[in-house]
């Protein structure tokens, strides 16, 4: 499922990835970030989410995003589709200098009354933020935010 590095590199100077993201919301409207350890967007508070792997069907992927990202697993039927976003980056999840990375990403959202702790693998620490405190907060990534924007007139 997962590629050789070189192949990956391959795969990020040649085309988008496809992802899946995962808007957790609490019973008051608050929306669940992480502040990310990986690239891209290292560092940046980021809601959940992950890439599905070569043959990798979207269900088996959202409960394996979900285990590794929240430390549960969740099925995907039981979310509201947001719809299909596109993420850039300058750096990619290697570190090769001087290659982007482009995103083409499914984003998901639901509602829960209890989180159990995060594990620690994708996000350095989690927070719950408002949506007004998320799109003020410098150092929520854009990409987040977009989920809370609304979707400009034409698209």
């Amino acid at each position: 499922m997962w590629l050789e590095p070189e192949a990956f590199q391959a795969l990020i100077a040649g085309g988008p990835l496809v992802s899946l993201d995962l808007v957790v919301r609490d019973a008051g409207g608050r929306v669940l970030v992480g502040r990310r350890r990986n690239r891209p967007a290292q560092g940046w508070w980021f809601v959940p989410g992950g890439r599905v792997g070569k043959n990798e069907r979207l269900d088996e992927a959202f409960r394996r995003i979900c285990e590794a990202e929240l430390g549960f697993a969740h099925e995907r039927r039981d979310t509201r589709f947001l719809g299909v976003y596109e993420h850039f980056y300058d750096d990619n999840a290697l570190g090769v200098a001087g290659l982007g990375t482009h995103y083409v990403v499914m984003g998901h959202e639901w509602m829960v009354s209890e989180l159990p702790p995060i594990p620690e693998a994708q996000h350095h620490e989690a927070t719950w933020m408002t949506v007004p405190e998320l799109l003020a907060h410098p150092e929520v990534h854009e990409n987040t935010k977009a989920y809370f924007r609304p979707v400009p007139e034409g698209l």
